[in-house]
């Protein structure tokens, strides 16, 4: 797990530098796809692009370069690819809410083969390695038991994403889970959902840098993943992967059999 120590090293120490630093302090600007991003996202990323190939000499995939730039960096780096996003949640850390994340994945052949997810704010970093099991600042995941029946379960659910309008209003009339949370930020989603704190999960489109740490901490914990297309979820479409998930195996057999039951 050295390589993960240093991640995180890594990654503490650029939050330190370039993200809460500039928490409330910052102003936002619009992308063209119509989402948010700031001066702190761009010093994060160029933080991280100069610091992670000091540790693996790989090249560096963050949210904040063009779409031509990250299309070249998949299709040349199989081997082995960073992939970062300097802020997810955004919408969050200008608004002074402080549910917002660092997220650093290593990725070879398409699979993410560690993952590092550090909320600042609550300093608490999330991480694993395939094959090694995941952890929040050194307990092992989960963190406690989980529900018995999805009657009790807590959901995080993404609804604005889901493309089938049958879907999301089935969601919001017969759902079968207990109760259900949407917080605004997928890294740290993932991670809840490792760690316990969420039961279930649903999103209809993540981003590459939106699920490749997450996805691979909750497999280390234990936790089950499909997409809405394929039960494989890491053959599905990489630049927008959908997820059904859950932490506990049986929970997730009838998660999954009901939602592509109500697509």
């Amino acid at each position: 797990m050295q390589v993960v120590d240093e991640v995180i090293k890594v990654v503490r120490a650029v939050a330190q530098s370039e993200v809460m630093p500039r928490f409330l302090r910052v102003g936002k600007t619009r992308k063209e796809d119509g989402s948010l991003f700031t001066e702190a996202d761009l010093a994060c990323q160029s933080a991280l692009q100069q610091q992670l190939p000091k540790i693996l000499p790989h090249p560096v995939l963050g949210e904040e370069m063009t779409i031509a730039e990250q299309d070249a960096l998949w299709a040349e780096n199989p081997q082995g690819l960073w992939v970062v996003d300097p802020i997810d949640g955004t919408t969050n850390f200008v608004n002074g809410l402080p549910y917002f994340a660092i997220s650093v994945a290593l990725m070879v052949n398409g699979r993410s083969e560690l993952g590092v997810i550090y909320n600042p704010v609550s300093d608490e970093v999330f991480y694993a390695r395939r094959g090694h099991g995941a952890y929040l600042n050194g307990q092992r995941l989960p963190l406690k038991s989980m529900a018995n029946s999805m009657g009790d379960a807590i959901a995080a659910v993404e609804i604005k994403y889901l493309r089938s309008g049958k879907l999301a209003a089935r969601m919001g009339s017969v759902a079968p889970f207990g109760s259900q949370r949407s917080m605004g930020s997928s890294t740290l989603d993932w991670c809840f959902l490792a760690a316990g704190r969420y039961d279930l999960y649903l999103h209809g489109g993540q981003r590459l840098w939106d699920y490749a740490a997450g996805a691979v901490i909750l497999e280390e914990a234990g936790g089950r993943i499909a997409s809405l297309n394929t039960d494989d979820y890491w053959s599905d479409t990489v630049w927008k992967r959908s997820a059904i998930a859950a932490l506990d195996p049986a929970l997730f057999a009838q998660w999954h059999r009901w939602v592509r039951a109500n697509q």
